[in-house]
């Protein structure tokens, strides 16, 4: 029937010019899959917009959809046979290392993480004449977190644009046209990619062959609606809409759709959920909530885009032509040419929007795919995976001035305490926390050799406490890292075993997820450096928080003498930094995972400044570690190759590695794949019948190395443009925050070797600062020599604003 209360006085519209986006970029194509559509998200709802003229898809995700396959049982206790499995490697037995998985495998402990799934879609019909197009075009704006698509028909002009909102938490489109015809168009919400969707006109309930839900749409006035419930678990999904026009008449169908007729515009909120809020709030109270939201597009857009802009022009890098670039030809450039400036500009921007658009305080962290998915069995459960991916996703939060974002992952690991508990009491008879190699829901372990894996607890913790050492947040440290920090080093306490040599061993330990050339030695080991490693750091950062904070001055002690018997760092026979400790491992150069470099990157522990000999050891083994191949790379194992090039200082090399990304691991829409899927030979390929997932990790880590490229901070040292590959001769960058609690602003000339730093500081501290090369010239207050070399130069900061220029050196091929 004819609906004309949610039809509004016509507003002619006469001008559709859509500017470009300052920052962002264009797309001259629409998407075909939804890995190709183009993302927005405020934090908790994410939509992928596929840019399609006549049937528009908009994927709706919501961070709450989890398909409760899982029928999760307690962890069996298996920790009496940990004696077994530690007096089999005693005596070199190494195929008996899977014995406590076995054992939880015999007691029919069988766990699943329960995987992340679409919400629905929005499908949009234009149903005016078809007319050939032109001057098509759809772009992302990283500034505002607008999708927009437009093109022309005849003299007619035809935009959509979509915005998740941060201020509303609706998602908001658009749909405008030129000329007195007015919109047609038909729109309706529908489970998202069932196969045997028939399009409109098909029955209302939908029973997907397999999976376990149950769908229902309907239509009303202004008003559209779809419900799923979980036919197994329990629970429910879905999305409200509200739809106004500008102008013309609203019909609704039986089919569950809505029509629009002769609008100048035509405007649709909507509210997706999921999770225990689906359940606490009725249909018809969010159809109330959308109905209380006031202001046109543009209104909404302008309260959103203040939230949203000023998180992301808080670090501010600009480098090369400024021209949002079309992706298509940017990445056709990319197979002929190293990628210039404005390229690496354009990744860090995009993962910081990427990064931006997934979480909020509030909300939960990014998982393997940020908040957008389109698959009902994504890859590895679009999972929280632990042992690399979550911490790779962070990596850029702390420079890039983004603290606020690192709550939700505090929050979301504290929620599994409980279980961590759990894992460690029943696997290893211990106290404290052991986390699990992947997650969602909950946090118990997983079955297989990842029992072996006890550095999930410890390479969690570090964001916790470089929260600390760039923010200088008392409260945080004191609510987050020190408690979980403790919890980590009680599980050390009770896990570690004393050796012939009087030191405390891993037994059992793994390196992920390498395997060492040993007859019968599987992933199960002994003593991994990247173990050590970790609860090294964890015993530091503890004794440091306490220290702080004035807590467990009776229990400092005993950690400081814990990490003292820790087994030393073993550099082998080529001169690298050993994989294992014991030399009974030799070490597999031939591997993409690079976990023993954990002391030096992500950790801090290894410098040039603190300990020459182990950082020319690490050199050495990532050197040794190029064997590989790019066949055994993958896309986040190229971002990592990237962030440890740029620790070594070396620019070019880091800078090759991102173009290996773009070349094999990028989408047109810049999102990151976890494989090359056109067996180029650049990574590693699953065959033709196998499409590699969409994975976040890349993008954001690859936004990661080109920060590390033109900033190292540690506590006292900050080096300045220590990886600066030679065609980024000048830029600056605004708001990069260091630890020691300094923010900066940097501005470089690389031809002429200047540059300037502008350094913020909360309180008077001393910084040593590093430039690239012998310094000849320098201004600033209270300047000191440093004994590091010619080339750092130690600065008395007070508290507030101080300014110092430098010179130096050029090399010859600068």
């Amino acid at each position: 029937m004819p609906d004309t209360a949610h039809a509004r006085p016509h507003r002619p519209v006469t001008n559709l010019r859509l500017p470009r986006p300052r920052r962002g970029y264009v797309s001259v194509q629409p998407a075909t899959r939804w890995t190709d559509a183009l993302p927005s998200g405020n934090g908790v709802v994410g939509a992928m917009v596929y840019g399609h003229i006549r049937q528009e898809l908009i994927l709706l995700n919501h961070e709450a959809a989890f398909l409760p396959l899982n029928a999760t049982h307690d962890v069996p206790d298996v920790s009496p046979h940990l004696a077994e499995l530690r007096a089999a490697f005693a005596a070199g037995r190494w195929r008996e290392g899977t014995g406590l998985a076995r054992r939880l495998e015999e007691a029919g402990y069988h766990h699943r993480v329960d995987p992340y799934h679409p919400v629905a879609d929005l499908v949009v019909e234009m149903r005016h004449p078809a007319r050939s197009f032109h001057a098509y075009r759809r772009q992302l704006d990283f500034e505002t977190g607008e999708v927009a698509v437009t093109w022309a028909e005849g003299a007619r002009r035809y935009v959509r644009r979509l915005f998740v909102s941060r201020t509303e938490d609706v998602a908001v489109l658009e749909i405008a046209a030129t000329g007195a015809a007015g919109i047609a168009c038909r729109l309706c919400l529908r489970p998202h990619d069932f196969s045997h969707f028939g399009g409109f006109g098909t029955t209302q309930v939908v029973r997907p062959p397999d999976v376990p839900i149950e769908a229902q749409a309907t239509a009303a006035p202004g008003r559209l609606e779809l419900i799923c419930s979980y036919t197994q678990a329990g629970g429910r999904f879905g999305a409200v809409a509200r739809v106004t026009a500008d102008g013309g008449r609203m019909n609704t169908l039986a089919d569950g759709s809505l029509t629009v007729d002769g609008a100048d515009r035509v405007l649709v909120l909507l509210d997706v959920f999921a999770g225990p809020g689906a359940i606490e709030t009725a249909p018809a109270q969010r159809h109330a909530r959308l109905e209380t939201i006031a202001g046109d597009y543009g209104a909404l857009l302008g309260q959103h885009a203040a939230v949203h802009g000023k998180l992301f022009g808080r670090c501010r890098l600009t480098l090369g032509n400024e021209e949002p670039p079309v992706t298509e030809r940017l990445l056709l450039d990319a197979n002929d040419r190293m990628p210039g400036p404005a390229v690496a500009r354009l990744l860090h921007d995009m993962g910081r929007y990427l990064l931006i658009g997934s979480c909020r305080p509030g909300s939960l962290p990014p998982n393997l795919q940020g908040k957008w998915n389109g698959d009902w069995s994504p890859a590895w459960a679009s999972d929280y995976h632990n042992d690399e991916n979550i911490q790779m996703n962070y990596w850029q939060a702390l420079p890039g001035n983004l603290p606020e974002l690192v709550r939700p992952y505090a929050e979301y690991y504290r929620r599994h305490l409980d279980d961590y508990r759990r894992n460690a009491q029943r696997i290893y008879g211990c106290r404290g926390i052991l986390a699990p190699i992947a997650q969602t829901t909950d946090g118990l372990v997983h079955g297989g050799e990842w029992l072996a894996w006890t550095a999930g607890a410890g390479w969690l913790a570090q964001l916790l406490y470089d929260h600390w050492l760039f923010t200088g947040d008392r409260d945080f440290l004191a609510e987050f890292t020190l408690p979980f920090l403790r919890e980590t080093a009680l599980f050390y306490e009770d896990f570690l075993v004393e050796g012939e040599d009087g030191r405390l061993h891993f037994v059992p330990s793994l390196s992920p997820e390498n395997i060492p050339p040993v007859e019968g030695v599987r992933l199960t080991t002994m003593d991994a450096t990247m173990d050590a490693a970790v609860a090294r750091e964890v015993f530091d950062h503890l004794c440091d928080a306490c220290l702080e904070l004035g807590a467990y001055a009776d229990e400092r002690p005993r950690w400081q003498r814990l990490r003292e018997r820790l087994p030393p760092y073993r550099i082998n026979s080529d001169g690298a930094l050993a994989e294992w400790l014991t030399p009974t491992f030799p070490d597999e150069y031939a591997h993409r995972h690079l976990s023993h470099i954990y002391p030096f990157f992500p950790g801090l522990e290894i410098t040039p400044e603190s300990d020459p000999a182990l950082f020319d050891a690490v050199r050495v083994a990532v050197e040794r570690r190029l064997v590989v191949g790019l066949e055994a790379q993958t896309g986040w194992s190229l971002a990592h190759m990237a962030n440890i090039w740029a620790r070594l200082g070396e620019g070019e090399r880091a800078l090759e590695c991102l173009r290996h990304l773009l070349r094999a691991c990028t989408g047109p829409n810049l999102l990151t794949y976890h494989n090359d899927w056109r067996a180029q030979g650049l990574t590693m390929f699953w065959g033709h019948r196998v499409q590699p997932p969409y994975q976040i990790d890349a993008i954001l880590g690859a936004a990661a190395a080109v920060l590390e490229m033109l900033v190292y901070s540690s506590p006292g040292i900050i080096r300045l443009l220590p990886a600066l590959p030679r065609s980024w001769r000048r830029g600056t960058l605004e708001g990069l925050l260091c630890r020691g609690g300094i923010e900066l602003d940097l501005t470089w000339d690389r031809g002429h070797g200047t540059a300037t730093a502008v350094l913020r500081s909360r309180t008077p501290r001393q910084v040593t600062l590093r430039w690239p090369g012998r310094v000849v010239e320098i201004k600033a207050p209270a300047l000191a020599t440093s004994p590091h070399g010619p080339s750092y130069i130690t600065v008395d900061l007070p508290a507030g604003e101080t300014v110092v220029s430098a010179k130096w050196e050029v090399d010859a091929g600068a």
